[in-house]
C-alpha cells in the first residue's frame, strides 16, 4: 500500500527537479539512484543523450575498498571514483541531480566526496 505511493511521491519531486536540470558536455549531469544495498551515479549529456561515465558500489575499482555497500561511507567512496573519472576526462563542473531522493544521508555523502576530489556541483 505505501510502497506505491512512495514510489509516486518520489516521481513527482523528479519531476519537478528534471524541469530545470539539464547536463551539456561542459557541464554534464550527475544523476544519482538509491537503492537498500547499493547507491549508483550516472553522469549523462542531455544534449547528445549520452552517459559519459558510471559508477556504483558494484564497481570492480571500489571491491577491496568498501566492506558494506549501503552505507554513507561507501557513498562517498563512489563519489570520490566518479569524480576521479571525471577529472581524468577533463570534466571539472557538473550539475547535481538527486533523482527525487533528499539531499541527506548517502546521496550527501556521494556529494560531498565528488567535492572532496575538486568536482564541482
Amino acid at each position: 500500500m505505501f510502497k506505491n505511493r512512495n514510489r509516486e511521491l518520489r516521481a513527482k519531486r523528479k519531476g519537478r527537479l528534471r524541469v530545470n536540470l539539464i547536463g551539456v558536455q561542459s557541464k554534464p549531469r550527475l544523476s544519482v539512484y538509491r537503492s537498500l544495498k547499493h547507491i549508483y551515479v550516472q553522469v549523462i549529456d542531455d544534449s547528445a543523450g549520452r552517459t559519459i561515465e558510471s559508477a556504483s558500489t558494484l564497481s570492480k575499482e571500489l571491491k577491496g575498498i568498501i566492506k558494506q555497500t549501503g552505507n554513507s561511507k561507501a557513498a562517498q567512496e563512489v563519489g570520490k571514483l566518479i569524480a576521479k573519472k571525471l577529472i581524468k576526462k577533463g570534466i571539472k563542473q557538473a550539475v547535481f541531480d538527486r533523482n527525487g531522493f533528499k539531499y541527506h544521508g548517502r546521496v550527501k555523502a556521494l556529494a560531498d566526496g565528488t567535492r572532496a576530489e575538486g568536482l564541482q556541483i
